[in-house]
């Protein structure tokens, strides 16, 4: 009997350690990043099969570059075969990433956005932090154990490396980067009696598209004669509510996630919006469709689109979506967007960044990075640079003959060296210490589509004949945060009060924990009184 109650304790007491034991595991690994441990040496008697996956809409030259750094890679490593896909846009790798994450199956490599990786690396260990990557002196940056000419640490961009660097770590590394322009048909804004500004402002831009929205007689507009002219187009307007507070240093968010938009400088924007849309000099991608077209066709004035599209603007756009016969001949400016302070500019980095996600086989980690790295060779860097208004991300691809001669032939042909594409190139040169970047958290993703969706709802508002006054825009406000739950988003704030001696209430897994271990000792000190009375009554 004594044996039996032996035993029965200790299975008891087996049970509820291990039970605190996944407990503690299952604590530990929820936003918890480890170290990756690098190899001493890359095991090139192995084979490695990893997938690759980024974003190309029709522009087969983007395509091409990638098919051929893969190529050239795999001759340098041939134990290691690189599988490409192909998506549409960054929105449906961002929800195929966080599918997979809860299958393990990510990619190994992968094209997408810091605001995206926030979200990504919530999950346990699930992407790779960098920093002893880049600086490894075999396999980082420069390392000498490369196969191939990479940059060196000291040939990056320092501002676009950084980009990728949040929450302490740098979970990424810049690939491209490129901003927002404004591309304007010159030709009528002098037609209209305007001169172009060396900057352009908000003042001046609302001022002509106005003016451009005015009728003859016969509901043709004055401008251009046509039945159609929407005198101002912004393709993104998450970018455009972004770009108008940080020129106004009003709130968009902390670094720490702290929601900041919903303020007077916000509402004053959207007022502004409702304005032109009841002129019919406003209106956005979302609900009119692409800027380009508009632009081509002699329809819009102002196009606002990403540098990185500057092959489908412009009256000899090698790529466009209308008809030959529909295009109009005129003298596209490629331009910042407009500012309310001329004299300190201010515009967003944009482009793709590269992230390398975990593995439980280091070897298959250090193959993946030895490939995220290719991609910020020259060759690589310059050829897919070229295919739009890109930028590379790498001093030493910007200084390299081969990409100061490709500048230098601007307007050329209509192709490789047009002239609006190029423009649109060195507008990101001359003002890369102009631009910024939002700062980076798990949910600055819904921030971001939250920022664009109180301009489209705004300006579908006004279109539905809809008042837009300080009652709607309360509504607005609570509608938004609840349909992108930004009243749930918790601020690293939240996460450093543990750090305080003020603690607060434990969470409910904690006072479980507390539980099972207070309950153990209990049954420890029960059988202790029980063993002790059971001996003292056989002494007796």
């Amino acid at each position: 009997m004594k044996h039996m109650f032996r035993k029965t304790l200790l299975i008891l007491l087996c049970t509820l350690l291990t039970a605190a034991a996944l407990f503690l595991t299952g604590c530990h690994g929820r936003g918890f990043t480890a170290e990756f441990l690098i190899p001493q040496e890359f095991d090139t008697t192995r084979n490695y099969n990893i997938t690759f996956w980024a974003k190309n809409d029709t522009n087969k030259a983007q395509t091409n570059v990638y098919e051929k750094a893969i190529r050239d890679f795999e001759e340098l490593y041939p134990n290691i075969s690189v599988n490409l896909r192909l998506y549409t846009d960054y929105g449906k790798i961002y929800n195929d990433v966080i599918t997979n994450i809860s299958t393990n199956s990510t990619p190994n490599v992968c094209i997408t956005y810091p605001d995206h990786i926030a979200t990504y690396i919530t999950g346990s260990n699930t992407v790779v932090p960098l920093d002893d990557l880049l600086n490894d002196s075999n396999y980082g940056l420069g390392g000498s154990k490369l196969l191939f000419d990479g940059p060196t640490s000291s040939q990056m961009i320092g501002k676009f490396l950084e980009e990728c660097r949040f929450h302490g770590h740098y979970y990424a590394i810049p690939y491209m980067r490129s901003t927002e322009a404004c591309y304007v048909n010159k030709t009528l804004v002098e037609q209209m009696g305007y001169t172009l500004p060396e900057v352009l402002t908000w003042d001046f831009i609302w001022e002509v598209s106005d003016a451009a929205a005015e009728k003859n007689a016969d509901g043709t507009y004055k401008v251009n004669g046509q039945n159609v002219m929407i005198p101002f187009i912004y393709k993104s307007t998450d970018n455009m509510m972004i770009s108008m507070l940080k020129q106004l240093d009003a709130g968009y968010s902390t670094d720490n996630g702290e929601i900041l938009i919903f303020n007077d400088s916000t509402r004053q924007i959207l007022n502004t919006v409702a304005d032109h849309v009841r002129k019919g000099s406003f209106s956005t991608f979302k609900i009119s469709s692409y800027p380009g077209n508009f632009l081509n066709a002699g329809q819009c004035i102002f196009a606002i689109d990403s540098t990185a599209g500057a092959t489908w603007l412009g009256s000899d756009a090698p790529l466009s979506d209308i008809s030959e016969d529909a295009f109009v001949d005129f003298e596209t400016e490629v331009m910042m967007i407009p500012q309310f302070d001329p004299g300190h500019p201010q515009m967003i980095s944009q482009g793709p960044s590269i992230c390398v996600f975990n593995k439980s086989d280091p070897q298959e980690v250090l193959a993946s990075w030895l490939f995220a790295q290719f991609l910020l060779t020259n060759e690589v860097q310059i050829g897919y640079a070229k295919t739009e208004g890109y930028v590379p991300v790498t001093s030493k691809a910007r200084e390299s003959e081969e990409y100061v001669d490709y500048l230098s032939r601007r307007g050329e042909d209509a192709s490789t060296y047009y002239s609006v594409k190029i423009d649109a190139t060195q507008l990101l040169l001359d003002h890369t210490d102009d631009t910024f970047v939002t700062p980076v958290f798990n949910g600055s993703t819904s921030l971001r589509n939250a920022a664009g969706e109180l301009i489209e709802d705004v300006a579908k508002s006004v279109r539905r004949k809809k008042t837009v006054d300080d009652a709607y825009i309360d509504n607005l406000f609570d509608s938004v945060t609840s349909l992108y739950r930004l009243d749930q988003i918790r601020t690293d704030s939240d996460d450093s009060a543990v750090d305080e001696k003020d603690l607060g209430a434990l969470p409910s897994g904690s006072v479980w924990l507390i539980c099972v271990i207070l309950f153990a000792w209990v049954i420890i000190g029960a059988a202790a009184l029980i063993m002790k009375a059971r001996a003292r009554k056989k002494q007796g």
